[in-house]
């Protein structure tokens, strides 16, 4: 990453177990792990442990690593939520939308269609640890 990257976003803090979250998935190159403030119930995000604000300043194996993780928590979130598809999507610059500035997928269960806002409302945390319990229960 070019010299610009935040060290002090809540996704590095979460990546130095500075800031809590609740996980779903974790290998060595990516992290899964319930939105705070969630589309839908089932939102996860999926984030590379390198440090990337944007899909640009991302590198092949962190690319790579981000998106195995997608098709692995993706799955489980349709089988946990009851759903027979998902949606997967990512921002790029604030000028799209992007609220923290390091790279993440979004995934959700079912369609766009019926969301709350981007980023407009806090989850019960223990709804939020209710759910990512059951898709953890689909993860091999």
């Amino acid at each position: 990453m070019q010299g610009t990257y935040d060290q002090e976003n809540i996704f590095a803090k979460i990546l130095r177990e500075e800031a809590p979250c609740v996980k779903v998935y974790e290998n060595d190159n990516a992290l899964a792990f319930m939105d705070v403030m969630p589309q839908t119930d089932g939102h996860v995000l999926v984030i590379p442990k390198e440090p990337a604000e944007t899909i640009y300043d991302l590198s092949e194996d962190a690319s790579l690593a981000c998106m195995r993780a997608v098709q692995i928590v993706g799955k489980a979130i349709e089988q946990a939520m009851g759903v027979g598809g998902s949606t997967v999507f990512q921002l790029n610059g604030k000028a799209a939308g992007q609220t923290v500035p390091h790279f993440h997928f979004h995934v959700l269960p079912g369609s766009l269609l019926g969301l709350k806002g981007h980023a407009s409302e806090m989850a019960d945390p223990q709804t939020l640890m209710d759910i990512a319990e059951k898709i953890k229960s689909f993860i091999d």
